[in-house]
């Protein structure tokens, strides 16, 4: 384990944390952070000490990183320049302030950047909701490599910080789904000096602190919450984890089946060891993570002066923005441990809470908005309902090793008390201004079945008609794969929410979340889904198809085949056409899906499910939108695409590619578009 260390605090010391909020409340409270050099020159700086790069747009708002910690900065004292979404092709966007007295700090964005850009079908999105007007393109393929590369070009010896969720993911050797192989830590290709994995505010300043006392980022390596690379010379740490080495998990997927199992085994902050993977002769070290922050320090970090608005520069709106402006953050972190979830892994298990009074003072700064239409769109943050719970027994917590505080059933030490949230969004909803306060974020339906107060509350005053919730599967090998509750629980709360509605005299609506094509999920299980779905009269509008992000526990799954805890072989649903027939099976009542739903329920002989049974999925003949679709996308496919491939205007022995964004014009013998003549029949008729 790490030497015993003195923790900086988030902000300055107690003496002075209430001044320095003070001054910058009066002094800043109307300026975002500066994203140019005339920006800076107006602030009478002749210099930066940080420079933050991040692959979103710049929104100065608590919800966006790039925000807090670049307030987080400020309020300490540094200057922070932030360049946002640079042009990637050259340093020169690097170089807007000129060299930075510290170090560039570096993030792809809120998101792995692969994932903002591709789908689970590995096509390209259609929009970007983390960019001006959703604009797609905004950010590189794998952000952190292209921005981390070009901040050493653009100024030789300033150090260069990684950081961001997909910093944090990749931190050692994973899997990465777009390339389908396992890749080396991100350490060694994007050469930066230190990865910052996990929430940075604390890291960030305690780096920005030491290099500012004449410290080298060599001295950093001793730090919570950092991973770094080792020259080959050098020798590593004693005391730490050797996991199976990158060559090792390249070759074998039982070794890295077991490397993942290490990994997730050395998550809890109290208990964590340090861990090394080689990478043949050099070694990439990972440090256990940052301890969780107090009530007073997410306190201090949410009270500082954002404008909550996106910069001045931005001409077009910001879809993210849009979604979230109205929005209160009341907590973070989540033990619900989803194997299919990456918040467990970047922002720990432990709950970190604000206190009421730090919410009410956000809540009071929004309704003296002009904009503030009075609803407030969600009060919540990873999970809704795990505001101030923790484990009651913190001398257990120091040593527990568990996965998921709730599986496979809640942890008799967990403090489940829904009664300061009841509280606080009691308080909430109270205040002048505010008309309505909406819980959008997800909500974990064992915890909340346990308090009838908070169900009650819930559905009298936050609820504005649906509320979104995600059982995600209803078969009970998937459930336990996935580490979420039994399908049972979901229609216990689906009960009770009916009931206490009905009370309440309103007419609202589950809205539930499914995953299809997750590891277990094979077509019987996607068949009990449907059917449950059509018994219940449930219809997803959207499906959410599995992607195997890198370091969650899913994601080993699919790559190896196998659960790293159990050792047992997993189906994976790999191939395209698998996870189309998935799809189809979630929203089986869309015309367009029948002839896939027939092929999957053909597939696996469940012929009882077509024809006009109660419990049939599709009817014995196919709808006409379906045959329709079917000759459409048939002709589409094959537009443009003949046997032939004459220009129409010289014959050539070379063949043209056709391209394809552009339909060709084909070739038929006799057809005058063709720009050929008809050819005349060497036939001679016969004489009258």
């Amino acid at each position: 384990m790490l030497p015993p260390q003195d923790r900086l605090p988030i902000l300055a010391s107690a003496g002075q944390t209430g001044a320095i909020l003070e001054d910058l409340a009066l002094d800043q409270a109307a300026k975002p952070l500066p994203m140019s050099r005339a920006e800076m020159n107006d602030r009478g700086w002749d210099q930066v000490d940080v420079v933050f790069v991040t692959g979103d747009a710049y929104i100065d708002h608590p919800s966006f990183a790039a925000a807090i910690l670049g307030r987080v900065l400020e309020a300490a004292g540094f200057r922070v320049g932030i360049v946002s979404q640079p042009d990637w092709h050259s340093c020169e966007p690097w170089k807007t302030f000129g060299r930075p007295r510290l170090f560039y700090a570096i993030s792809a964005g809120n998101m792995d950047s692969m994932i903002n850009h591709y789908t689970a079908n590995r096509k390209v999105r259609n929009d970007d909701a983390y960019s001006p007007g959703g604009r797609i393109g905004m950010r590189p393929d794998r952000a952190t490599l292209a921005y981390c590369q070009r901040a050493r070009e653009a100024f030789k010896g300033v150090p260069v910080i990684a950081g961001g969720v997909e910093a944090s993911l990749r931190r050692l050797a994973h899997y990465d789904y777009w390339s389908d192989k396992v890749r080396r830590s991100i350490l060694l290709d994007c050469k930066a000096d230190i990865l910052a994995f996990g929430m940075g505010e604390e890291s960030i300043l305690q780096i920005a602190r030491r290099l500012d006392a004449g410290e080298t980022v060599r001295d950093l390596r001793d730090m919570r919450g950092v991973a770094y690379a080792m020259g080959a010379s050098e020798t590593p740490p004693e005391d730490a984890i050797t996991i199976p080495s990158y060559e090792e998990v390249l070759d074998d997927k039982v070794a890295f089946s077991r490397a993942t199992k290490i990994i997730h085994n050395e998550t809890n902050p109290y208990n964590a060891r340090r861990l090394i993977q080689w990478h043949d002769r050099q070694a990439v070290v990972a440090n256990p993570p940052t301890l969780p922050i107090s009530e007073r320090s997410m306190d201090s970090i949410y009270a500082l002066p954002y404008t909550r608005k996106p910069h001045s520069s931005y001409s077009e709106p910001i879809p993210a923005f849009e979604m979230i402006k109205d929005s209160v953050t009341i907590m973070r972190g989540c033990f619900g441990g989803c194997t299919f979830c990456s918040i467990t892994t970047h922002q720990g298990r432990i709950i970190q809470s604000r206190s009421g009074q730090s919410v009410q003072t956000e809540v009071d700064t929004m309704t003296k908005d002009k904009g503030f239409k009075g609803v407030i769109s969600d009060i919540g943050g990873p999970t809704a309902n795990m505001y101030q719970m923790r484990c009651v027994r913190p001398e257990v917590e120091a040593v527990c090793r568990r996965q998921s505080c709730v599986h496979p059933t809640i942890c008799k030490l967990l403090g489940t008390d829904h009664g300061p949230l009841v509280q606080l969004m009691k308080d909430v909803r109270k205040t002048p201004g505010v008309k309505k306060a909406l819980v959008a974020s997800g909500i974990r339906m064992d915890l909340a079945r346990r308090s009838p107060e908070y169900m009650r509350d819930l559905t009298r005053y936050h609820v504005g008609g649906h509320l979104k919730v995600a059982p995600e599967h209803t078969d009970p090998h998937v459930l336990a794969l996935m580490r979420k509750p039994s399908n049972d629980d979901f229609e216990e709360f689906a009960k009770i929410f009916k009931g206490e509605s009905k009370r309440a005299g309103k007419k609202q609506y589950l809205i539930p979340y499914y995953i299809a094509s997750h590891p277990g999920s094979d077509l019987d299980a996607m068949i009990d889904l449907a059917v449950f779905l059509k018994r219940t009269g449930y219809r997803p509008d959207q499906v959410q198809d599995f992607i195997p992000a890198p370091f969650d526990v899913a994601t080993a799954m699919y790559y190896t085949g196998l659960d790293p805890f159990t050792g047992k072989e997993v189906h994976i649903a790999r191939h395209l056409r698998d996870r189309k027939l998935q799809r189809a099976l979630m929203q089986f009542f869309k015309p367009e899906n029948y002839f896939q739903v027939r092929k999957a329920l053909e597939k696996v002989g469940r012929q009882d499910l077509i024809g006009s049974g109660c419990d049939a999925l599709i009817a014995s003949r196919p709808p006409r939108e379906a045959i329709e679709g079917r000759r459409h996308k048939a002709n589409q496919e094959h537009e443009g695409h003949y046997v032939h491939g004459i220009d129409g205007k010289k014959a050539s022995n070379k063949k043209k590619r056709q391209s394809r964004n552009k339909a060709g014009a084909g070739y038929r013998p006799e057809r005058p578009s063709s720009g050929q003549q008809p050819r005349k029949s060497k036939r001679k008729r016969p004489k009258k």
